[in-house]
């Protein structure tokens, strides 16, 4: 298949096998089951506007054209992880780069590398959401900025703790949160964990505290940064960050696990859902 430039291809839709597209059934299945009143309603939304289902990996020009009308987002196929600027490039210009290629089976529930799956079902239904879709264009332009600045680092981990791992509250829900972060949306395990688990740490979203904070690939999160809305988040993250950078050099990060002085920390108490929140 011929790449171009920008690192886009052709979708290879006949190079899909009856395997892969059992593959994204199951996976499908699985989390259609499991995400009703775990994953926010703005995900569930724009999976059921986008017309993505069970049947097989889907067309990227189909879901392209759905997404230009409701947002000006498109997809483009690439053929796996991207460098930097390329990536940047794309969310600037509202491209999100989905990967072609879909697991194997004894890689279903954890990959390190994202897949069709982890992108298409993860990613893209909440670029139907106005707010969301500005503030991954905006993430886009920061990042440009940021590979100027040296910065990718801080910038990288807003993106990890909030686009991949993100939790939001709300009040309608068992607990009072819900999930919007694909890296969570697209495993069964991880779906689950996020909110039934004792073991990590939810804390209340702060711009400097995530982009102080460490993360981990080869294992479920040890924090969870909650937002309170898509809008909150956005007006968080618009401003320019160079004095943000300015005041995080010389700053000690902080662990994957820790929990720091003045975060805002959720708690559940005996029967109750994570819906508290205290400052340590």
């Amino acid at each position: 298949m011929e790449q171009r430039p920008d690192y886009t291809i052709d979708q290879p839709i006949a190079s899909y096998t009856a395997a892969d597209h059992a593959t994204w059934r199951t996976l499908f299945e699985h989390q259609a089951s499991l995400l009703p009143g775990r994953a926010c309603d703005e995900f569930l939304r724009g999976l059921k506007g986008l017309g993505v289902a069970a049947d097989g990996i889907p067309d990227f020009n189909r879901l392209s054209d759905i997404l230009g009308k409701a947002t000006g987002w498109a997809i483009v196929a690439v053929p796996g992880l991207v460098p930097d600027d390329v990536f940047f490039g794309h969310l600037a210009n509202r491209r999100f780069p989905v990967t072609w290629w879909i697991r194997k089976p004894e890689q279903m529930d954890y990959l390190q590398e994202p897949d069709v799956f982890h992108d298409i079902y993860g990613h893209v239904p909440l670029l139907m959401n106005p707010v969301f879709a500005d503030y991954m264009q905006a993430y886009g332009q920061g990042g440009v900025k940021a590979q100027r600045l040296g910065e990718i680092t801080h910038l990288a981990r807003l993106y990890w703790y909030t686009v991949e791992f993100g939790l939001i509250r709300d009040a309608s829900a068992a607990g009072g949160l819900r999930i919007y972060g694909s890296g969570i949306l697209s495993s069964k395990s991880e779906s689950i964990y996020c909110l039934d688990s004792r073991g990590p740490n939810r804390i209340g979203f702060d711009l400097l505290r995530v982009m102080r904070t460490k993360y981990r690939i080869d294992t479920f999160q040890k924090t969870y940064f909650v937002i309170d809305s898509f809008e909150d988040l956005f007006a968080a993250t618009r401003p320019d960050f160079r004095p943000f950078y300015e005041r995080l050099h010389g700053v000690q990060d902080l662990g994957a696990g820790e929990v720091a002085d003045g975060d805002r920390v959720l708690t559940r108490g005996t029967g109750e859902g994570w819906g508290h929140s205290e400052d340590v």
